[in-house]
Parts: C-alpha cells; structure tokens; sequence
C-alpha cells in the first residue's frame, strides 16, 4: 500500500485488537447511513492514497498535478541554466575589473595575492612610491586602462581621489635613550585631490603637508575613489549590458608596525541603470523574449502552488472526517503514525519551492529590466528552489518498490541520525575550542573558529592528513607533542567509532526496510482499516445494491455532480441508473 511506503515515521503504531475484530464480524443489522459513511470513508481513502497512475486507472482521472510537476521542472531548469550563464558573466566581469585594477593602482604587483594581502613593502621610500603611484595612475586613467571606464562620483559626490591618514595622537621619541611615548587615541585627516588640482605638476600636491608621514605613530593610509564601466561582453548573449560603479579602496595597513606594510586592495561594484546608452539590433527582442518565459513560469509555479495547497486541505478534510469516525465508532484516538499519514510533506516541499521560484523570477524580472540588482538574492532563491524541484523528483521514483528504499532508509534513520549527531557533536565542538586556542598560534589551520572547523571536518573525511600533520611549527616542543595527541586522538575518535556507528545506524535502518519489504510492513488502525474491504467482500458475495446508491447519492450531496456520477459508473446497471436520474 503506498500509505505505508509513504510513512513519515518508523517503526509505525501498532494496530488495536478492536479494529482488527470489531468491523469483521459486525451484525447485519447495522444502520444503513452508519454502513454508507463507512464505505464513503473507505473509498476516499483508498483513492488518497493512490499514486497518480492507480487514480487515472480507478477513475479514469487524467494526472494534471503530475503533468504540471513535469513541466515546471523543464521550465525552471532552463530559467535557472540561462540565469546562471547570465550571472556567470557578471562574477567574472567583476573579478577581470578586479584583477586589472590591481594592475593598474598597485606598484610592483605580482598578480598574485600574498596570504591575504595583495602585496607588502618594507621601507619608507617604497610607501611614498606606492601612494604617488596610485594617484597619478588614477589620473591619467583614461590613457592608461585599456577598460571602457571613466570617473565616478564618490559618496560625498565630489570626483577625485580621497585620501586619508590615521594614526596616535602626537607623541614624542627619544632614540637616545629608546623611549617611545605614544598617546593610544587615534586621530584621523582626509584630504581630496580633485582632478583639476592633479592636472597641475606632481610637485605642487606631493610637497603637501599632508604627505609628510610619521611612521612610528602611522597606523594606515586609505585611498578611496570611485569609477564606473560597462560590461559590453553582455551583448553578445543577447541581452542589455549592465554598468557598473566600482567603490575602490586601497589601503596601506602598518597596525602592526613590524617593519612590513600590508598593501590591500578592495572593490565593491554596484550594478546601476544604464543611463543614454543606446543599441540596436535584435537585443530588445530577445529581452522582451526572456521576460515572457519568466512570466510563464510564474504563471507555472502559481498553479503548483494552488493545486499543491488544494491538496493538503483536502487531505487536512479527509484527516478529520477519519479521526472522528474511528473515535465515534471505536471510541479511542488515531495514533500519531496514521495522522501524520494526512500530511504529505512532498507537498509542502512543493509550496516551498513554488514560492521561492516565485519570489526569485519577479527579481530576475527586476534585474533584466536593470530595476535592480540583487543577484546574490536572486540566486539564493532560484537555486533551492530548482534543489526543492528536483529532489521532489524522489517521490514519484518511490512509487516502485526498487526506487522507494533510498526515501524509506532516510526517514527510519533521521530521528536516529540526529539524535547522534547532537551527542557528537558535543565533542567535535570540544575539539575545535580546544584546537583553536592552543595550536591557533602555531598552524595556520587553526587561526580561527572557522578553520578550525572546517579543518576538522576535512581530518574527519580523511582530506589533507598529512599536511595539518607536517604544517605545525616546531617552536615550542611541549605544543607539538600537544598537536600530537590532539590529532591523533582526534582522528581515531571520529573516523574509526563515531564515524563507524554513524554508518551503522543508517545500514540498520536499511536492514529494517529491506526486511520489511520481503514481509510486510507493520500494520497500523488506518492500513487495517483499510483492509476490512477485502474482508467484507469475502463475507458478503453479492453486495446490495442500496448501499453505493446511497453512498452516490450521500456523495454527490458532499462534493459535487461529477464524483457522483463517477462512482454511478462503477455500480449495477439498474442502480446506476437510478443515482443518474436522481442526481
């Protein structure tokens, strides 16, 4: 029975000795309506239960929640593939810019970043040249880049190159005796160079007072200025090209003050609306195109989402009416298992997906009208739900047997799994607390949180052993022999007993399903309930024909003209005509 292959719970309430008994052996006497409601029940509960191809089968009812799944998951993917190239062009936009800015502002680059940091220097000679390369670089920009760029405004909406200076407040040094005192109040000055004064000779701004730097109180020097570019790569995907305003920022860290200054470089673009930028050709047509497609999946995902609610308030219907039926009739509650049953949490992951996807085309929609330009958002939500798409695709594979093991494995061994995995994790946090503190000064690995984390996750998957081993400095014995016992321990813990013992919940679990399938599942109240049919037809050869005429008729008052007829389809001639005439 599909019920019980769609069970959110194992192992599963077991059946009432009053069910089981009670209805078999019923006397012939009971009331008619009590017998109609309990037929009525059955048979919308067999036909809840059916997968989509045993409906179409019992009442010839064509499968359009199925064909409409079908198709949404043909039109998101393909939404979601040509979002993707789209956005695949912006990243690497962005890192080109990027990288070519690098280039362009930072003297002596390597094109490699240093642990970090774009690059560092070491003398006072080399800061001045650095921070006079910038600005002259910036200056001549339009001769020099060979990017379609041109200078922005910056926050204060002033064009030019802002440059600013923090450090201690004025203090005084004695080299003689080798006394540093220094006010620990930071103090910061910022100056504009606008682009007229550039133009002028490189002498007249350089001799500024500004420039005259104390590098025993200097804590860094930022130098911020703003362009803006367009990406015309976009146009040979047929779409607008977006322009951009890159927020630039280089700075000269010496916090420190160790004798190395750590140069970085930070961009931020900002897509922004094209403004006077005009192009012909087939672009807008094919804009107009991509928007259509985006509506239709709205449109799509909108009806997914009604059918998918129609469903669960139906069944939430169905739930009750059963619920007071077995309490009316055998006077105790349903079991938790069999009321679960009602909730199809397929369903839910459907409602789930079709809001995101929803959501995420009225964005996209934004975006390619250059309204907007949330692509992190956009992406987030369009790529879980085509995840949510196409891991719904499970279900309709577990309607056969061979398919349904992976989905009734998972369910069995989740409360199991996480229970475990709350206990392990108790440790795995331990060690990383542990590991951060004490060997964070001496591996890389362990600096932070995080690395810690992931480092230790990485040991657990048996990922990089070696190296966290060889990486640790040999600095201070009593720490290595630390890291020793810390990793060793580590790894035999989680990799040959926590690890194992996960395995093994899970392969338990699959033993239990694979059992259960070669010898049944355990029966719950709703699954005997159900099978009280095939009972009755055994006790009672040649059924009456009052009862489906007043099961049609008790139906057609319920739910409408066609379920009735549908059901007078299936009865005896003459009683099918009777519930025909007097529907």
């Amino acid at each position: 029975m599909p019920a019980a292959e769609e069970a959110l719970d194992l192992p599963l309430c077991n059946s009432a000795p009053g069910l089981a008994g009670g209805p078999r052996h019923r006397s012939a006497m009971v009331p008619l309506d009590s017998e109609v409601e309990e037929e009525c029940l059955r048979e919308d509960l067999k036909f809840y239960f059916m997968n989509p191809c045993e409906k179409y089968r019992a009442r010839h009812q064509i499968p359009w929640k199925l064909g409409l799944q079908i198709l949404k998951i043909a039109v998101v993917t393909m939404q979601l593939v040509r979002f993707g190239l789209g956005n695949q062009m912006v990243v690497a936009f962005k890192e080109d810019s990027t990288v070519a800015f690098k280039h362009l502002f930072l003297k002596g680059y390597a094109g490699v970043d240093e642990d970090g940091h774009s690059c560092s220097i070491y003398t006072k000679q080399e800061t001045y040249d650095c921070i006079f390369y910038a600005i002259n670089q910036y200056h001549h920009l339009k001769n020099i880049s060979l990017a379609t760029l041109d200078y922005a405004e910056s926050d204060d909406h002033g064009i030019g190159i802002r440059v600013c200076k923090q450090h201690y407040k004025k203090g005084t040094m004695f080299s003689s005796n080798e006394t540093l005192n220094i006010d620990s109040n930071i103090e910061s000055e910022c100056i504009r160079l606008d682009l007229p004064e550039l133009a002028q000779k490189p002498e007249d701004w350089m001799q500024n007072s500004f420039f005259r730097l104390e590098f025993y109180r200097l804590l860094q020097v930022e130098l911020f200025f703003s362009l803006k570019g367009i990406d015309l790569q976009a146009i040979h995907s047929r779409e607008l090209p977006d322009c951009y305003i890159f927020q630039n920022k280089i700075t000269f860290d010496n916090k420190a003050h160790s004798g190395k200054v750590k140069i970085y470089f930070d961009s931020e673009a900002n897509i922004e609306e094209c403004k006077a930028v005009n192009i012909s050709g087939s672009i807008q047509r094919s804009a107009q195109r991509v928007l259509v497609f985006d509506a239709l999946v709205i449109v799509t995902c909108l009806a997914s989402l009604i059918l998918c609610t129609r469903s669960i308030v139906l069944a939430l219907r169905l739930r009750k009416r059963f619920l007071n039926f077995f309490l009316d009739k055998y006077k105790r509650r349903v079991c938790d298992a069999d009321q679960w049953e009602f909730v199809n949490g397929w369903y839910i992951l459907v409602i789930v997906s079709d809001l995101m996807t929803i959501i995420g085309s009225i964005l996209k929609m934004e975006i390619k009208a250059k309204n907007l330009t949330s692509y992190d958002l956009c992406s987030i939500l369009l790529g879980t739900s085509t995840l949510f798409v196409w891991v719904g695709v499970i279900r309709y594979l577990g309607y056969f047997q061979t398919y349904n093991v992976l989905i009734l494995t998972m369910q069995a061994s989740l409360p199991k799994v996480l229970r475990f995995c709350a206990c392990a994790g108790m440790a795995y946090l331990g060690y990383t607390f542990c590991g951060w503190i004490v060997l964070g000064p001496y591996h890389k690995k362990f600096e932070n949180l995080n690395l810690v984390a992931e480092c230790l996750f990485s040991l657990v998957n048996g990922d990089d052993m070696f190296a966290t081993f060889a990486q640790i400095q040999q600095k201070s014995v009593l720490v290595w022999l630390f890291s020793r016992l810390y990793l060793y321990s580590f790894i035999s813990l989680f990799i040959y007993m926590i690890l194992s013992l996960f395995i093994a919940l899970i392969t338990d679990s699959y033993d239990t399903i694979k059992k259960y399938q070669q010898n049944g599942f355990p029966e719950t109240d709703l699954q005997e309930f159900l099978k009280e049919c095939s009972s009755r037809d055994g006790y009672q050869q040649e059924p009456s024909a009052s009862l489906p005429c007043a099961c049609c008729l008790r139906r057609e008052r319920e739910n409408g003209h066609t379920r009735a007829s549908s059901h007078c389809k299936r009865t005896p001639d003459a009683c099918a005509t009777l519930c025909i005439w007097l529907t």
